[in-house]
């Protein structure tokens, strides 16, 4: 399997991380392997507290008032719930299934900020019933809003207007300037019956000044809504808070290297489909610098512009709170050799990793660990990593991973940093095999103790 051209094929390592150092070489994921008979993922809650005080952080530090709400959907994990209770933090649903999920592990309603288009009468009714924030994306789901709390509730129902960005005008999420003005103008017509709280967007991509320029006119529109008679004190900012996977020269040389020729079958990926692995402006550096921006058109930064007016800063973050908080483990059932490498198959599918299905990779390079620890050494001994199922396009990973061992049957490779969007976003029983299981791992002095994400109902 050894190819003699194989020190040209582009490597792509995760940036060193102790605290999944330490797991892999705790003896104990050979164990779990076992025990679970497939595939699972490690959650490391400390490191879900550790992100979550960091935006806190930041916000502090820029002596504004904030609340970060956990975007739930980046995965699926009761624990995340239980973080959120103990630290009082928010979290951001989109479904009747999120919201009671949130609400079953202990996170109040005032905490939760529902999301999402066109809610169903049963999202709606419960996020009413329960005191939840409820960003209205359309008109209509306005008025059906404004029709429940009428007839249904005793207390009000408490909105943020979602602002289709100016930028992005194909976006199908938000309303027109002159549907806002509309939905206004209905908020005062309901009196007591809503409570109109502020505005929200949605804004693809990583971008920080255009965040920071979106805000500052959320923060004009929550003045314009305030002459009203409005509260309108608060904007949400959403998520699109990058995570930084690997160094930049390590990033920019694979951009540089990688051909079709890397890829098992020549498969052939653009490098504008990829994630971003490297972000310069990462996670709570992020809101630090969209604090310290002046939006355009303005001559303060917002964190100014928002202390001015008064104005609390909401934010969504889901990727960017799971940095460093899990991975996912695959034990080799067998390799082939063909055309100088090799075609490692695993015991679970490519359904546990989500880019393989958005038409683009996951890159960050699995870690080899053998029965006796991680696999180290000078040669280079490329493969692919396929799953285990019948689909010839159930590739795990197409690109040939330079190993520095020969993988062989009941080692485990182990996918670094993977709990932001990836472990469980498009998982699936596919030919009945289970899904993998979540093992989450307390700190308690040196070997690791772990537990069930989700324990089995008595």
């Amino acid at each position: 399997m050894t190819d003699p051209h194989a020190t040209t094929v582009p490597t792509l390592p995760a940036r060193t991380d102790p605290d999944t150092d330490r797991i892999l070489d705790s003896g104990l994921l050979h164990e779990l392997s076992y025990a679970f008979g497939g595939p699972f993922h490690f959650l490391l809650p400390h490191r879900f507290d550790a992100n979550l005080a960091a935006f806190r952080a930041a916000l502090g530090d820029a002596g504004t008032e904030g609340r970060v709400y956990y975007a739930k959907k980046a995965n699926k994990a009761a624990v995340w719930m239980e973080r959120c209770a103990a630290h009082q933090a928010g979290v951001d649903v989109a479904s009747a299934g999120e919201l009671r999920e949130a609400l079953g592990h202990g996170v109040r309603g005032e905490h939760i900020v529902v999301t999402g288009p066109a809610k169903s009468d049963e999202l709606l009714r419960l996020a009413l019933l329960q005191g939840c924030l409820i960003a209205v994306d359309a008109l209509d789901e306005l008025d059906l809003l404004i029709t429940l709390a009428l007839t249904g509730t005793v207390r009000p129902a408490r909105l943020l207007l979602r602002r289709l960005p100016p930028a992005q005008p194909h976006s199908r999420f938000g309303m027109t300037a002159a549907e806002l003005d509309t939905a206004l103008d209905r908020c005062v017509d309901a009196g007591d019956a809503v409570r109109m709280e502020g505005f929200s967007f949605h804004l693809s991509g990583y971008a920080t000044q255009p965040r920071a320029d979106l805000a500052g006119a959320l923060v004009e529109l929550c003045r314009k809504a305030r002459v009203k008679g409005l509260q309108a004190d608060r904007i949400s900012i959403g998520g699109g808070f990058a995570v930084d996977y690997s160094s930049a020269e390590h990033w920019h040389t694979f951009l540089a290297a990688q051909r079709p020729e890397h890829y098992h079958a020549h498969k052939t990926f653009h490098s504008g489909d990829f994630y971003p692995y490297h972000s310069p402006v990462a996670g709570a550096d992020a809101l630090r610098t969209i604090l310290a921006t002046v939006p355009e058109g303005g001559q303060d930064t917002l964190a100014a512009r928002l202390k001015d007016t008064g104005t609390l800063l909401m934010m969504e973050p889901g990727r960017a709170l799971l940095d460093g908080a899990g991975s996912t483990v695959f034990r080799v059932q067998g390799v082939k050799d063909r055309d100088g490498y090799g075609i490692v198959t695993v015991d679970g599918t490519s359904l546990s990793l989500s880019e393989q299905w958005f038409a683009s990779e996951y890159l960050p390079e699995p870690q080899l660990v053998t029965p006796a620890g991680r696999a180290r050494g000078g040669a280079v001994h490329p493969a692919c990593v396929g799953g285990a199922s019948c689909l010839e396009s159930d590739l795990v990973t197409w690109r040939k991973i330079p190993f520095p061992a020969r993988p062989a049957a009941g080692d485990l490779l182990v996918y670094p940093n993977t709990a932001g969007y990836q472990m469980d976003s498009n998982e699936s029983p596919f030919h009945d095999l289970p899904l993998p299981a979540k093992v989450v791992l307390d700190r308690s002095g040196g070997r690791p103790r772990w537990r069930l994400d989700r324990r089995p109902a008595c």
